[in-house]
């Protein structure tokens, strides 16, 4: 005879199984209606409003439920900038492979400048959501209010949708982590560091939501710049934050035992570029960015051993006449002065 006390709590579970199995399949059906819509003569995927709400108030809670500063363990592929290039974010995941198959890191910008800042946002919140363990994404400048109002995304917002849904995102955004640790080993950030870092400690314990700031530790990480020929900080150009030089790198890297800074923010004609000796590589990842740069894009891709190689991605133009994806990669070990510390094997080849 069954024992009604166990029947009647099992309910609720299998109706919980449910819920969870429908929710799973509706990212999924998301996901394959972005991935398969055409884009020919600049079409835009076309998306019920009510989904991508959704879609944004259910990633805000997830980003919640996770620390402002992650830690992943390798093995893991890190991007940079996308800015809205929705078909070359598909190639990177058709170049390096689909989640979960592959974990990824993404270091910020998602919109503003390119066309499909909408696409390219809610496709990456999606496969978030789908696998909250293998699928990670940082904040970065754009990822601003004050930063879309100007540079497109909340015009791209306004004339396909509504401002109501460019608030969802923004509420979203103000949610996000800023840095990770991948490895123990690896610091990863978008834009940089900050004299008001003195510990790690000080990014966790940054509130959320929130907006950011004009100046202070949050700014400085999603607004600095390494800059050659300066021993330690300056004001930056760009009329917020700092540039800091190779000896702030190699302070903080030695502080908190770090082999390598990964960073972004900059567009860089390789799609990667080495700062202080190999200590600090920023990553773009928007091939030819905004049809006008002729870059290429990269990901850095950090195996079990914390030993990192690029995939490149050429621009269309280019590649059209090799093949629709073509791309490179070039190897670029950690620095070897540093390769000594790495955690022991048991550490390092923790899957994420």
């Amino acid at each position: 005879m069954s024992n009604p006390r166990m029947s009647s709590t099992s309910k609720p579970s299998k109706e919980k199984e449910k819920e969870e199995k429908m929710r799973l399949a509706n990212l999924d059906n998301i996901i394959m209606q972005l991935k398969t819509q055409s884009f020919a003569n600049r079409r835009m995927a076309n998306m019920q409003e009510t989904t991508i709400l959704y879609v944004c108030s259910s990633a805000r809670e997830l980003f919640l439920s996770q620390p402002m500063l992650l830690e992943l363990s390798p093995p893991v592929k890190v991007c940079g900038d996308l800015h809205g290039q929705f078909r070359d974010l598909l190639r990177i995941f058709q170049q390096c492979g689909n989640p979960p198959l592959s974990n990824y890191l993404f270091l910020g910008d998602y919109v503003d400048r390119g066309q499909n800042s909408l696409e390219t946002l809610t496709l990456l919140l999606c496969y978030k959501l789908r696998f909250p363990e293998n699928f990670f994404m940082l904040r970065g400048n754009h990822e601003s209010s004050d930063v879309n109002k100007v540079y497109g995304f909340y015009d791209e917002c306004k004339r396909r949708y509504s401002v109501k849904l460019w608030k969802a995102f923004v509420d979203c955004y103000d949610c996000m982590p800023v840095s990770a640790i991948v490895g123990d080993r690896i610091f990863c950030v978008h834009g940089g560091l900050s004299p008001d870092l003195n510990c790690l400690d000080n990014i966790r314990q940054l509130s959320r939501p929130t907006e950011v700031p004009s100046e202070g530790l949050l700014c400085d990480l999603l607004w600095a710049d390494p800059e050659d020929g300066i021993d330690s900080w300056a004001p930056n150009e760009r009329g917020v934050s700092y540039i800091f030089g190779a000896s702030v790198v190699d302070g903080f890297l030695q502080q908190h035992n770090f082999n390598l800074i990964v960073r972004g923010h900059q567009v860089v004609e390789d799609g990667y570029e080495f700062f202080a000796d190999r200590h600090l590589v920023t990553i773009f990842s928007a091939p030819n960015y905004c049809n006008m740069f002729d870059n290429c894009g990269a990901v850095l891709v950090v195996d079990n051993n914390l030993v990192c190689h690029f995939v490149v991605i050429r621009p269309r133009i280019v590649a059209s006449r090799v093949g629709p994806y073509e791309s490179d990669s070039g190897a670029a070990p950690v620095p070897p002065s540093h390769t000594s510390s790495m955690p022991p094997p048991s550490v390092r080849e923790k899957k994420m």
